[in-house]
């Protein structure tokens, strides 16, 4: 290495985010290349890349498939060969087959020679993460075979000069109780890289920076992160490329989310060791010493009042900087899957309700995004029985206020020739002639699609799934749904930060639409106004929101989500009505599983989402009964 680059003790760090193509070795690596002689370029002394990065991470059984292991490994020692007359240090994740077993690895390298394959030691398997379905931890005999060769795995350390030395982590590992990085630190290592691809949710960038800030403090330490972006598949997860370097506590830089590019921290190696040797417990091995009290923690009423609205922030620049974040979030992952399948044409149902309002709204910034012509979005009106004037008009206006192509399909005589087909009687007001009407729209919306070579946008939001409030393969269905996590009561906030985002006739429209109420509207009008209003159907989305988060997010009973219920809402609701509506919700959430069981894709924003591949692998068939009774005997 140039010792010039470590003049007064300072040395350059690059952490990058290529675009990637999954399964794409190739063309993954030669981005690489080009980063790398980049940061080469401008004098960065180590690189380091995201997780799985030479595959790209969310190839899922396809890392059991031997063609895709052979070609990470071919494209890995070509990437090695063309850097070889770089002075840089290069971290690059990939997938190594040996010992019988398959490791998610991170290929350190320089100058043309292979140094060490440090291993993932962790392996998440909760939520939306299933690594150990394909990886095993690091090998505890520290060596892995990679082209006939033996390699370091576990705990390696790279020394670029005396006070810059090198410890790779990945991912997962920083995440745990106890990281490598600590053995690595106590070992000499002042300079930490991570390896990362880390989903982006709500609330998760702030964690993230948090936690490795004070990561790097702790460790007296530089930390580098690396996080996957754009062109990992969006099939349920969103990636942000959310690249941080870290050192002592101090955020040195770090990258706008949803961007890709290389970030660079000049780190001081020369503080952190003077740092390490004034500070005399520095190398002092933990104490693992455990004494017990010998007593009972005693029983407690506690006065703790929850959050009535988990997924909406109170303060207002927090929750303008959310809706922000996740309208980008959805765009992202509408605009990764037409980009994928070459898409240019996006049809939706527009009912000038809220959910399809805001699914327009993230439809448009996709395109826009993509740099296709709003003209390509194909919104469509489909008013039957229950549709008002009011919902009709505004869906009309939105569409024209967007720019975006407009229809109106009457779908009444084609429901009332299917009643005819089927034998119902249309002055039967039940669940057959709501149904059919969703049905209908969706069958139309799939055709037009069709016709258009477009795919069909879903609207149906998180909280409509988790109760059912759906027609299976009616508005159940599409062929991407951008809302499918977003909560009732945040996408009410979302379109209002639209509003106040816009100005003029969209604003006001908009406005009109969030004052609209809730409604499938598959009943006649009670004199030319809505007559059918969800929550007088299924219960208040407020608390249905509240049961939800609570329920999935930290597994909570429903005694215990009864009595903060009546805590967080005392004033709205009373015990009554907050344990009608809470048996509503056990009963559906359970009894319409088999809906969430065929969902289609959709992007994953928050903490608690329902998708059947990731967060949620409920059975179809599972029983409420102990969820019931338990509100039964503990409540009543």
């Amino acid at each position: 290495m140039d010792m010039k680059r470590q003049a007064d003790g300072f040395v350059r760090i690059a952490a990058a985010t290529p675009p990637v193509r999954v399964a794409d070795c190739p063309y993954n690596t030669a981005e690489m290349y080009r980063m790398i002689a980049e940061a080469a370029e401008n004098g960065a002394a180590a690189i380091v890349f995201p997780e799985l990065s030479v595959t790209g991470y969310t190839c899922g059984d396809l890392f059991k498939d031997r063609r895709l292991l052979e070609s990470a490994g071919e494209s890995l020692m070509a990437l090695i060969e063309k850097a070889k007359d770089l002075d840089i240090l290069c971290a690059v994740g990939m997938p190594v087959a040996s010992n019988g077993a398959l490791y998610n690895c991170a290929a350190v390298f320089c100058r043309g020679a292979l140094l060490a394959l440090p291993a993932k030691q962790n392996m998440p398997n909760y939520s939306e993460f299933y690594e150990a379905r394909h990886f095993s931890p690091a090998p505890e005999s520290g060596m892995l075979r990679f082209m006939d060769e033996w390699y370091p795995c576990r705990d390696v350390l790279v020394e670029l000069a005396p006070d810059v030395v090198v410890g790779v982590e990945i991912c997962e590992d920083a995440w745990v109780a106890d990281p490598p990085s600590v053995r690595l630190a106590q070992g000499g290592a002042t300079v930490l890289l991570n390896l990362s691809c880390s989903d982006e949710i709500i609330g998760k960038a702030q964690y993230r920076r948090d936690m490795l800030r004070v990561h790097s403090g702790r460790l007296l330490s530089a930390y580098a992160y690396a996080d996957s972006g754009f062109g990992e598949s969006t099939t349920d997860m969103i990636f942000a490329g959310h690249n941080l370097i870290c050192e002592n506590g101090t955020l040195l830089a770090e990258s706008a989310l949803f961007s890709d590019g290389i970030t660079y921290g000049d780190v001081d190696t020369e503080r952190l060791v003077q740092e390490r040797r004034r500070m005399n417990t520095w190398r002092d091995a933990p104490l693992r010493t455990v004494l017990e009290a010998g007593m009972a923690l005693p029983r407690i009423e506690t006065a703790r009042v929850m959050d009535p609205y988990p997924f909406v922030p109170k303060d207002g620049a927090d929750l303008s900087a959310r809706c922000e974040t996740i309208l980008s979030m959805q765009a992202v992952g509408l605009a990764t899957r037409l980009r994928h399948i070459g898409c240019k044409t996006a049809v939706i149902g527009l009912s000038g309700g809220l959910d399809s309002t805001l699914a327009l709204l993230v439809t448009a910034n996709a395109f826009d995004r993509l740099g296709l012509p709003r003209a390509g979005i194909r919104a469509v009106s489909m008013p039957c029985f229950g549709t008002t004037n009011r919902t009709k008009s505004n869906a009309q206006c939105l569409a024209e206020e967007l720019c975006v192509h407009f229809d109106e399909i009457p779908i009444t005589k084609a429901v009332e020739q299917h009643f005819r087909d089927i034998g119902h009687d249309p002055a039967v007001l039940d669940v057959t002639f709501e149904n059919a009407q969703a049905r209908e729209r969706t069958q139309l919306l799939m055709d037009v699609a069709n016709q258009h070579g477009g795919i069909v946008i879903g609207t149906g939001d998180l909280s409509e799934l988790a109760l059912g409030w759906a027609t299976y393969n009616g508005d159940h269905m599409s062929m991407y749904a951008v809302n499918a996590s977003i909560p009732k009561t945040l996408v009410r906030h979302l379109v209002r930060h639209a509003a106040e985002q816009s100005g003029g006739a969209l604003q006001s429209v908009l406005l009109d639409i969030l004052d609209t109420p809730v409604s499938p509207e598959l009943l006649p009008p009670k004199d030319g106004e809505i007559a059918q209003k969800t929550e007088d159907l299924v219960g208040p989305y407020a608390l249905h929101d509240y049961f939800l988060y609570y329920m999935l997010r930290f597994g909570f009973t429903p005694r215990k989500i009864y009595a903060m219920a009546l805590r967080s809402f005392a004033g709205m609701y009373d015990a009554e009505t907050i344990k009608k509506w809470l048996k509503t919700f056990y009963r559906r959430f359970f009894a319409q599983q088999f809906k969430r069981s065929c969902l289609p894709d959709g992007p994953k924003v928050g903490s608690v989402a329902l998708s059947p591949r990731g967060d949620l692998r409920m059975p179809s068939d599972a029983c409420a009964r102990l969820w019931l009774e338990e509100l039964s005997v503990s409540v009543l």
